[in-house]
C-alpha cells in the first residue's frame, strides 16, 4: 500500500524546491536532505547535512531486507513511519544497567538493544550524544547509523566521531539535530523503499 501524500506536504515540498535546487544531489541524498529540511523548515541542513550515497543505499537495502530499526528515544520512534522499532531506553533494565555500569541510560539502552538485535540493524539517534558514542564504541556492525543528536553537550563531537569512525552514517555538522530530524532522515529511506 503506497503512502498518500497530504496536500500540505506537497505544498511544503513545492516551497522548499522553489528556494533551493537540490537536483544535483544523488537520489537518496536528495531524498534525505529534502525530508530533513521539510521536517525542520531549516535550509541550513542543505549544507550542514553529511550524507554518503553508498551508505544510504546500504541502509535502504537493509530496510528492504527487514532488519530491525533501533532508536535512542521514544520521540524518534514516534516519528518513524510504518516500521516497528526497538527502543529500550525507558525500560527498568536500562536504568539498572546505567547505575551498575556508570553510564547514561541512553548508553545502557544501546547495549541492551544490541543484545536484542545483533549486527546489521539500522540505528537512529536523534536525542542522546551518549547513545551515539556508545554505538560507535561497540562492535554493532550497523547497516546504517542516522546520527543526528541535538544539544550543546557532546552532540557535535559525537557526530564528528561518527564521521571519523568509518561506520555507514548520516550526520550533520554542529549542535542542531533532534528527534524529528532523525526520524525524517529515516523516513526518507522508508518512503524510497515503498516507492521502489
Amino acid at each position: 500500500m503506497s503512502r498518500v501524500v497530504h496536500p500540505i506536504e506537497r505544498e511544503s515540498y513545492r516551497i522548499l524546491r522553489s528556494r533551493v535546487d537540490l537536483a544535483h544531489l544523488p537520489p537518496l541524498t536528495r531524498a534525505v536532505t529534502e525530508r530533513v529540511v521539510h521536517a525542520s523548515a531549516d535550509l541550513d541542513y542543505v549544507t550542514d547535512l553529511v550524507c554518503d550515497e553508498a551508505a544510504l543505499a546500504g541502509g535502504l537495502a537493509a530496510l528492504r531486507a527487514g532488519v530491525p530499526v533501533v532508536t535512542d528515544v521514544a520521540m524518534v520512534a514516534a516519528g518513524v513511519t510504518g516500521r516497528d522499532t526497538v527502543c529500550p531506553v525507558a525500560e527498568p533494565a536500562a536504568a539498572e544497567l546505567a547505575r551498575a555500569a556508570g553510564v547514561t541510560r541512553s548508553a545502557a539502552a544501546v547495549r541492551i538493544a544490541l543484545e536484542r538485535v545483533g549486527p546489521g540493524a539500522v540505528w537512529v539517534v536523534g536525542c542522546a550524544p551518549t547513545a551515539l558514542e556508545e554505538l560507535i564504541a561497540l562492535d554493532a556492525r550497523p547497516a546504517l547509523v542516522v546520527g543526528l543528536p541535538v544539544g550543546f553537550v557532546g552532540a557535535a563531537e559525537s557526530k564528528a566521531a561518527l564521521r571519523a569512525s568509518g561506520l555507514p552514517g548520516v550526520s550533520n555538522r554542529g549542535e542542531k539535530g533532534g528527534s524529528a530530524v532523525a526520524a525524517a532522515a529515516l523516513n526518507a529511506l522508508l518512503y524510497a523503499e515503498e516507492e521502489q
